[in-house]
């Protein structure tokens, strides 16, 4: 059951991707990105244990709506950095330090899954645990 819910997850991801990828040329509007990608935040919720909307919301403001360089260039929509135990590819951005060194993901799926991760290993993230998730 678990592995049919990861590919469901997956294939819900590449349609996503396609509805992306069908706007490059406009910008999206919040009512657009929650419209599109709150399907994934209550399937990170079902999965994680994260309530939906704290994970809508940064990816919305990380983002800026899934319009900043880095959700367009790196599907990267939460803001997240390189650290020392990442291998994948970097994109580097001026953020806190001129060319800080961002993750790149192959998907928004992968950036919401590493993101839930990240909240769950953290313990400085562990109130959100606590919360109702609806």
């Amino acid at each position: 059951m678990r592995i049919a819910f990861k590919i469901s997850l997956l294939l819900l991801c590449t349609l996503l991707t396609v509805v992306a990828s069908a706007k490059e040329n406009t910008k999206m509007t919040r009512e657009e990105y929650i419209k599109t990608y709150a399907p994934l935040a209550v399937e990170q919720m079902a999965c994680f244990g994260i309530p939906a909307s704290i994970t809508l919301a940064q990816g919305l403001l990380e983002s800026s709506n899934g319009n900043s360089e880095l959700a367009v260039k790196a599907n990267n929509h939460f803001g997240i950095k390189c650290s020392n135990s990442w291998t994948g590819e970097g994109y580097r951005h001026d953020d806190d330090a001129p060319q800080e060194c961002f993750r790149v993901y192959n998907s928004v799926l992968e950036s919401y899954i590493d993101h839930s991760l990240i909240l769950m290993e953290r313990k400085w993230y562990q109130s959100l645990f606590e919360l109702d998730m609806k």
